[in-house]
């Protein structure tokens, strides 16, 4: 087994299958190549200060360890992703789960692919104000004199 490290394929196991849990939501990817499976971990800045991140990653780390392979599918790629309540929850309660997560069907997200940036278009989201000149306000946005 081996980690993930490069935010590429982080991104690609993100447009791919998941399964949520209160401690974690594991995402997985397949792959066609015939690699080991490959795991990864992360925790975002929302979940609290960098101790509190570093201990949610490595109860993590240590999950996957005291998991037994045969329950991953080859060939995958999968990602931890933690959350708060991993801190508080029990270990033992914390490894039912994973082993839960990798038996049931996975939800899988209809998510597009990114491919880059899309500054200056509009998505629909209302009027651009960018391009309004002076003195021609959206109605919404004008005060009462």
């Amino acid at each position: 087994m081996d980690r993930l490290r490069q935010r590429a394929d982080f991104l690609a196991v993100a447009n791919g299958a998941r399964v949520n849990s209160p401690a974690f939501v594991l995402q997985s990817r397949p792959r066609d190549d015939g690699g080991p499976i490959r795991v990864g971990f992360t925790v975002t800045k929302k979940n609290g200060n960098a101790p509190e991140r570093n201990r949610i990653r490595r109860r993590l780390r240590e999950l996957v360890k005291r998991l037994d392979p045969v329950s991953m599918q080859p060939h995958h790629d999968y990602v931890l992703v933690g959350r708060r309540d991993a801190l508080s929850r029990p270990f033992a309660t914390m490894l039912d789960d994973l082993r839960i997560a990798f038996s049931k069907p996975a939800r899988h997200t209809a998510k597009g692919s990114h491919t880059g940036s899309h500054k200056g278009q509009s998505k629909g989201r209302g009027p651009r104000t960018d391009c309004i000149g002076p003195g021609t306000a959206p109605a919404a946005s004008r005060k009462p004199d």
